[in-house]
């Protein structure tokens, strides 16, 4: 999961799905682009909205996206074009840029919807964006475990 800083919606897309996966079959992970926020942890409107729900991401810690994640992981979901653009710069290969994909592309295949950041926005934004990134998530977890299995 990737987005600009690693601390608003690639964190909380990261415990969302590790929470509907197997933790024995899969690994999830959330890095941001930039390295404004290495090392620390979530936003806090992040780990609150998705402690409302029974989540904890205060533990997770920011990290930045580099090309060695094309080795680590299968896939690649980013938050919005600039992420993707981002990302994309640095695949070196066909196979390493198949892995890229708009995370809300899953629920809206080809629309090419961003997920709104909602760091500068209002404390309903969180909200809102917890509520888009669970119903994702429920899409890509069923896609994996069936793809895995």
């Amino acid at each position: 999961m990737v987005c600009l800083g690693n601390i608003c919606r690639s964190p909380l897309a990261e415990g969302l799905l590790a929470s509907k996966l197997p933790k024995d079959k899969f690994v999830v992970d959330s890095a941001g682009t930039g390295h404004w926020h290495v090392g620390k942890q979530p936003d806090e409107r992040s780990i609150a909205v998705a402690k409302k729900y029974g989540h904890d991401i205060s533990r997770q810690k920011g990290k930045q996206f580099s090309s060695a994640d094309f080795d680590n992981f299968d896939y690649i979901y980013v938050m919005d074009g600039t992420n993707y653009n981002d990302v994309m710069e640095l695949a070196k290969t066909d196979e390493q840029g198949a892995k890229v994909k708009l995370i809300l592309d899953e629920m809206f295949p080809g629309d090419n919807v961003d997920v709104p950041d909602p760091y500068y926005g209002l404390q309903n934004g969180f909200e809102t964006l917890y509520h888009m990134l669970d119903e994702t998530c429920d899409i890509i977890a069923e896609k994996l475990i069936a793809k895995h299995s």
